[in-house]
């Protein structure tokens, strides 16, 4: 054996041993990064899982619209109800469902998961309510609870839905400050108590937060500014969590979760398993790909003594199809009077 040749050898398993104590490094770092990801997704989970669940959801399966059987993934409904009827933080959000809700809205995610249609439901919209005859449509959970408001909602869509989510008020501020602000565009000034609100981009804290998605008496057309600002704010949040900022920022992450689950009551199917599915189905929608719109109305008018929204019916029908087809981000609705 030749000096030349012991020298390759050396250098031969002197780089051997360079490239085992490589890969053992940066296995042992991908293995504490797999242990930490699994750590968080674990604490994530619990976290999800932790989130009050709504003791009554759905009505009999005889009164609802039937469920849509396909191999492929199909659209999702998912209702949620707001309230600021609450009360002190502790009680528990079912509680919420003996009184009338001061929002709806109707999440629609498509079913090739590129997209996301959120229509609000006015509270006061005079609607037929099963069993009751015709009243404001937030009357609904103040009758029958989350099962009578899911009947209802889905007798006007003419679709299943297919989860529920309750949502308190003051998770807007939580979220709001988990997210370190908010920058919305406010398409109208206004006061109320001690805080002002000027038209155009105007960040938001979780104390500012909780006065604009609630206000609605400093507005001549009261609920409708209301909802529009609702969908205002939630679209902003939605373009503050769909960035690579906060997608990639496991504590932000656990932060956004841990801010909004004492606020929340979610059906049981409701779970983190599902929401980790369907976030990952949806993990190439950006905001631009969300559309917000309110179902159609002729406006205000009374009904006996009480102030009333009025039900565009002829326009329902086209958001029926909307719903069963799976069009409803092509769905125009009409400019109300």
């Amino acid at each position: 054996m030749t000096e030349s040749t012991v020298r390759h050898g050396r250098a031969t398993s002197e780089t051997k041993r360079r490239v085992r104590i490589a890969v053992i490094a940066i296995g042992s770092v991908l293995l504490l990064l797999a242990a930490s990801v699994g750590l968080f997704l674990f604490s994530l989970s619990q976290q999800f899982n932790s989130v009050e669940k709504i003791t009554e959801v759905f009505p009999e399966e005889t009164l609802r619209p039937p469920v849509v059987v396909s191999e492929e993934p199909v659209a999702q409904n998912i209702l949620l109800l707001g309230s600021d009827s609450r009360g002190s933080i502790g009680t528990s959000i079912n509680d919420i469902k003996g009184t009338r809700t001061d929002t709806m809205m109707i999440v629609h995610v498509s079913a090739d998961r590129q997209s996301i249609q959120v229509m609000s439901l006015m509270r006061d919209s005079w609607v037929e309510i099963p069993g009751y005859g015709t009243a404001k449509l937030n009357a609904a959970m103040a009758y029958g609870g989350v099962p009578l408001a899911v009947q209802t909602i889905e007798g006007i869509i003419d679709s299943r839905i297919d989860h529920v989510a309750m949502v308190d008020f003051e998770g807007f501020k939580g979220i709001t400050d988990a997210l370190g602000g908010v920058m919305i565009d406010n398409p109208r000034a206004f006061s109320v108590s001690k805080y002002s609100y000027e038209a155009g981009l105007i960040t938001l804290n979780g104390d500012q937060a909780l006065p604009f998605v609630r206000e609605r008496y400093a507005f001549e057309d009261g609920d409708y500014t209301r909802v529009a600002n609702q969908q205002v704010f939630i679209k902003a949040v939605m373009a503050k969590v769909l960035t690579m900022d906060t997608l990639t920022n496991p504590v932000k992450i656990n932060g956004l979760v841990g801010a909004v689950v004492p606020y929340m009551a979610v059906d049981d199917g409701l779970n983190s398993n599902y929401a980790v599915s369907l976030g990952f189905e949806m993990r190439d929608i950006r905001v631009s790909d969300v559309k917000f719109f309110t179902m159609p109305t002729l406006g205000t008018g009374m009904e006996g003594d009480q102030s009333v929204v009025k039900v565009d019916w002829a326009e329902v029908p086209k958001i029926q199809v909307a719903f069963k087809d799976d069009t409803l981000g092509s769905y125009t609705p009409p400019t109300r009077p």
